[in-house]
């Protein structure tokens, strides 16, 4: 039987990599049309631009994602602008190019990555606001720009790094406006320094910016996002309490990130909350193991730990499913992965609680605010669900909550509006937000067209 790897990013690749070494042909199912993930997109074949312009202090690691992953090409069966739309046991169902296709394994490993947090405001469905990430990606896969004035809003370290890029490519950069605290940051201090060169960089950004005239607030409170039909102003109120207000034509708003991984859900992988990250978690064993059969993580789609060390994750997961088949395994590369992985994870720690999540804003949404874009679902229409029934709403029945009043229930599933229901949630049942629990995965875990299937 195969083994499937689900995602050619950082993790996927260095995952590859370990598997042909020991004479294996690896499936390898992506939704994009090259490897690279998100962080190292690669851009389409017909742009020239330099891999310095692309990724900037990345470039290095940008390269040796590529070429190795070209090198291993012929040794592999890469499946690209695939989606892997859901699992059963032994069994990933895809879709290729409107094609449905099954695909069996004997093992998997899951290299979903991330996506961003996102805490809706008022306006935040007005064409011209992305995500983060969205953001970058439109720069880096297109070399387009969200807008000519450009307002970055969130907290994070893609907050800082995303605004740079922008500032750098020639974009208006309005503002920065970070919700976290210099303060909270300045605490990390000593933590964030166990990043060597990544917290060197962050620096760097800031700094840059700083340098060349962008507004950098921190500590804000965002308020709304306004225009008529179109994104035209961003209101906020600064750490002394000062309302403010920019005239742009574009937002890109994250707080933070959150795996990716409904894939993992599916298969039936038990989930823990992370009270560092504020995230929930699938659960594996340093190696990516799960208690699933079979079925291996890696990368942030296991809990988010930066491109860094999904690579380190990818190529653990990679011994720990040799050692599954009864190969060979390099103990010492294994300890020295495991050692990488276990520094980056005080590192990754440290970066959390220098920018957490804001649940407070979450949590205090305006009643009117449209929460669930999908469902048009408002804060208020989910608070007053819960309050009818709060004597039978017990407060792990956040999939109850769903079935009231359909938060979570269109085309994203609870991927865009979960973090911040769950939080608007816990407020109105008075209680921590892990007891709220979280939105079951349901396939397709992307909106699919319905086709017959053929066998792989």
């Amino acid at each position: 039987m195969s083994i499937v790897i689900v995602g050619a990013g950082p993790a996927g690749t260095r995952a590859v990599e370990i598997l042909v070494g020991a004479g294996l042909r690896p499936i390898v199912i992506d939704e994009a049309p090259e490897n690279g993930g998100r962080i190292y997109q690669r851009q389409p074949a017909e742009f020239h631009r330099t891999l310095r312009a692309l990724y900037g202090f990345e470039a290095a690691k940008a390269r040796a994602i590529h070429d190795t992953f070209d090198q291993l090409r012929t040794s592999i069966d890469f499946r690209p602008r695939t989606l892997a739309w859901n699992m059963r046991p032994g069994i990933i169902d895809t879709m290729c190019d409107g094609k449905a296709r099954t695909v069996g394994f004997a093992q998997t490993i899951l290299c979903t990555g991330a996506m961003d947090r996102v805490i809706p405001l008022p306006g935040w469905t007005l064409p011209g606001v992305f995500t983060l990430g969205g953001s970058q990606i439109s720069l880096k896969a297109q070399g387009c720009a969200i807008g000519a004035r450009v307002a970055f809003l969130g907290t994070g370290p893609l907050l800082y790094l995303v605004a740079y890029q922008y500032a750098r490519a020639g974009a208006q950069v309005t503002a920065v406006l970070d919700t976290t605290p210099f303060a909270t940051k300045a605490a990390q201090t000593l933590g964030l320094m166990r990043g060597g060169a990544t917290f060197a960089k962050g620096l760097y950004y800031i700094a840059w910016l700083r340098a060349h005239g962008i507004p950098i607030f921190e500590g804000v409170t965002p308020l709304s996002i306004g225009g008529n039909g179109q994104v035209e102003s961003l209101s906020w109120r600064d750490a002394r309490g000062s309302t403010q207000e920019a005239a742009v034509d574009a937002v890109a708003l994250g707080f933070g990130l959150k795996p990716e991984a409904q894939l993992a859900d599916l298969a039936g992988v038990p989930f823990e909350f992370d009270p560092v990250q504020h995230n929930w978690v699938p659960r594996r064993d340093r190696s990516g193991q799960t208690s699933v059969q079979g079925v291996f993580l890696a990368g942030d789609g296991s809990g988010i730990r930066g491109a860094d060390l999904a690579e380190a994750a990818g190529a653990r997961s990679a011994w720990a499913v040799l050692a599954t088949r009864g190969l060979a395994v390099d103990a010492r590369a294994v300890a020295r992965l495991d050692a990488t992985l276990a520094v980056g994870a005080t590192f990754r720690a440290a970066l959390e609680r220098a920018f957490p999540f804001p649940t407070k804003l979450a949590a205090d949404m305006a009643d009117d605010t449209i929460l669930c874009r999908c469902e048009l679902i408002t804060a208020g229409e989910l608070r007053a669900a819960a309050n009818e029934a709060l004597a039978t709403l017990p407060p792990s029945e956040v999939n109850r909550a769903k079935a009231l009043t359909r938060v979570g229930m269109g085309r994203c599933q609870g991927r865009v509006c979960g973090a911040a229901a769950a939080e608007i949630l816990a407020m109105t049942l008075s209680c921590a937000v892990e007891r709220v629990g979280r939105l079951r995965g349901q396939p397709p875990v992307k909106p699919i067209p319905i086709l017959p299937a053929e066998a792989a």
